[in-house]
């Protein structure tokens, strides 16, 4: 989900206004920045931005806009990057429901996050949660929900019981809890408030763990 050099302009001037004014810009200070006289064509650009998940926008309070965090941005080599962050690649969606989403490993962008919360880069890659089947899972206390930016160590693929995993069945990208119950028969299960059969797993099943999950940063 790349942003067209508009959109990043839009972005960069309302978190520069808003952290210097503790509130954000009206449409017409932002079409005076980027040089556009419409408030219609402003209000397109925070209608994208606010698709793309950058921005979250209060209906009722017109210059009430938040920047979302973790960034998100177009090159891992993008002068937003310093040497404190690192950006890892967003290769898609991942069904945490049945096995629907083809597991195509197209970059849509690059999620800009601390060293501080990972300190390295190789091997990493970053998969967008897509359905609710995960919503009570206790990932060292954070569920897996709709939107969510779940960060896979895809050097790590020897699951081990209870890990919580990336899977691709079928071609199909799944997020699951990976078990091995008592008579050594290997399953991946949902963790959700609806019920949700569980995945049995057989040799001739075309399959693989495609990693590890090691965090999740909330959308």
């Amino acid at each position: 989900m790349p942003l067209t050099p508009k959109q990043k302009k839009v972005l960069d001037f309302v978190k520069k206004y808003s952290a210097k004014n503790e509130f954000a810009p009206s449409l017409k200070e932002i079409g005076k920045h980027i040089g556009v006289s419409s408030p219609a064509t402003v209000h397109q650009h925070l209608t994208a931005l606010t698709s793309k998940g950058f921005l979250e926008r209060e209906k009722s309070q017109p210059r009430s806009m938040t920047v979302q965090k973790p960034e998100l941005i177009e090159s891992p080599y993008g002068n937003t990057v310093g040497m404190d962050s690192i950006a890892l690649p967003i290769v898609g969606s991942a069904n945490c429901g049945p096995a629907e989403i083809l597991a195509e490993e197209n970059i849509e962008g690059y999620l800009k996050i601390s060293k501080s919360l990972l300190n390295r880069r190789d091997g990493l890659f970053v998969i967008r949660a897509s359905g609710d089947s995960m919503n009570k899972a206790d990932f060292f206390g954070k569920t897996i929900e709709n939107g969510d930016f779940v960060i896979i160590d895809s050097l790590e693929r020897n699951a081990k019981h209870g890990d919580y995993v990336l899977s691709v069945i079928d071609g199909c990208a799944n997020l699951k809890k990976f078990i091995v119950d008592r008579n050594g028969q290997k399953l991946l299960i949902s963790e959700s408030a609806k019920e949700y059969k569980p995945i049995f797993l057989h040799e001739s099943d075309d399959f693989m763990i495609n990693g590890k999950i090691i965090s999740v940063i909330k959308k």
